[in-house]
């Protein structure tokens, strides 16, 4: 090392460099590029990288910033990025701040607007299948706007000018400006936790026309997902003709201006009073085709043959009911002939079998027979207990104890209860059991073979 070289310790390299990048780069500046590598940080600030064809750019958003940008940042997508170059000193590396972005093309209102559509739709909040029908008589109808602008009125004019006899419950909410959405999404919670008290048929929530910045409120996610989660049915009254918002997309129905919301709202009381006009005058017509055929058929029942002799029916059943009592008559009579005629038949037959002598002859047989039953009982119990005697005593002698009352013994091994037959079957220390007659039992130990 040469003598008056000057020596640089690594921070000072990494502030030369810094301090150099500050004299000759800008303030600030915009670079267009494609996001890569996009990271979000729990801290809520996000890392990724900006890249062209030629080079890769390291990037740094702050939560703050990036709290800011409305449309969804993901990779791939073309940005003009807003801050300045500045050098990470405990890596010792440039990065470029981003304080601002825009999307590169269309508007960040209108890409975040495209970018939440798609996903909304995905999820299935669009769907026909989840959309509740709108009562067709409402009788209170809930309007969620802002109290100041001519919204409320056009909305309460065109209801009352059609349905008058509605009952109407006015949220004011806020419709722009930083938390609307959230305000106006707690309102139609609020509205639902309370349905049981207030029940409202159909909410209507809108606001005026204005520009896209306008009318964002209503195209925020936090007022969609409330809208999908009611359970009152929602019409949408947002804008103009031409706006549609996510709101619109995910609501019940859709009034395309507030003006239109009575309209879809409820029914116009002029035409159902024309369509119970003409429902009073068909029931009127069939009613009276009902009464006419009516008197028709009384008319021909009382021409009939019944109505000039009403008696005639109960003289016919009456005169029936003396033919069958008649004939009934007759039935019996000949039946308890034939009933006399059979009894005196069966008594003559029973006069000669003279049963007193058929009673005696069958007493003395079952006498005879109860007599040789006895005897032959008597002697099958006799050989049976001849038999019984000789298998006892043959049991008797089978027993293998019955030798002991002759002095004999049995000898077992107390661990296992086997009989010994030899010495081989036991060990110096083995207990043996002896059994005498009389059941004595008698142990003792081999100390010796």
């Amino acid at each position: 090392m040469k003598n008056g070289t000057k020596i640089y310790t690594v921070s000072q390299v990494t502030t030369l460099i810094k301090t150099a990048l500050e004299n000759t780069l800008p303030g600030k500046l915009t670079v267009r590029g494609e996001i890569s590598g996009w990271k979000l940080h729990s801290s809520g600030h996000c890392y990724f990288s900006l890249k062209d064809e030629g080079a890769v750019l390291p990037c740094v958003m702050w939560g703050s910033n990036l709290s800011k940008v409305k449309f969804r940042l993901e990779n791939g997508l073309a940005v003009f990025a807003t801050g300045y170059i500045d050098v990470y000193e405990p890596q010792g590396k440039y990065q470029f701040y981003v304080e601002s972005m825009q999307p590169a093309g269309v508007g960040a209102l209108q890409l975040a607007f495209e970018q939440l559509v798609k996903r909304l739709a995905a999820q299935g909040l669009f769907d026909e299948a989840h959309k509740k029908a709108l009562p067709k008589y409402p009788q209170r109808i809930g309007i969620l706007t802002s109290e100041s602008g001519a919204a409320i009125h056009d909305i309460v004019d065109s209801i009352w000018n059609r349905w008058p006899c509605v009952r109407l419950y006015f949220y004011p909410v806020p419709v722009q400006g930083e938390g609307a959405a959230e305000k106006i999404a707690s309102a139609i919670r609020d509205v639902n936790r309370r349905n049981d008290r207030l029940k409202p048929d159909v909410l209507i929530v809108g606001r005026g026309g204005g520009s896209l910045e306008d009318l964002w409120a209503f195209n925020e996610e936090v007022l969609a997902r409330a809208i999908y989660d009611s359970k009152i049915p929602v019409i949408s009254a947002v804008g103009h003709e031409i706006d549609t918002t996510i709101a619109d997309l995910v609501a019940d129905a859709r009034a395309s201006t507030p003006t239109k919301a009575g309209v879809v709202a409820a029914p116009d009381y002029r035409e159902v009073l024309k369509q119970l006009s003409a429902a009073e005058s068909q029931l009127t017509g069939e009613i009276e085709s009902v009464i006419e055929l009516a008197e028709q058929r009384l008319e021909t029942l009382l021409a009939s043959a019944v109505f000039r002799n009403p008696l005639l029916p109960v003289r016919n059943r009456q005169q029936q009911l003396d033919d069958i009592e008649g004939i009934l008559a007759e039935l019996l009579k000949d039946m308890l002939t034939n009933a006399k005629e059979n009894l005196r038949e069966i008594y003559e037959q029973v006069v000669r079998l003279e049963p007193h002598r058929l009673l005696g002859r069958k007493m003395v047989e079952v006498n005879d027979l109860r007599s040789r039953a006895n005897a032959a009982v008597t002697a099958l119990l006799s050989r049976a207990g001849l038999q019984i005697t000789a298998y006892e005593n043959r049991l008797a002698g089978l027993n293998p104890r019955a030798v002991l009352k002759r002095g004999y013994s049995i000898t077992t091994l107390r661990q296992t209860g086997v009989v010994l037959k030899s010495a081989a079957d036991v060990q110096v220390g083995d207990t043996l059991v002896t059994e005498l007659a009389g059941e004595n039992l008698i142990e003792s130990k081999v100390t010796k073979k």
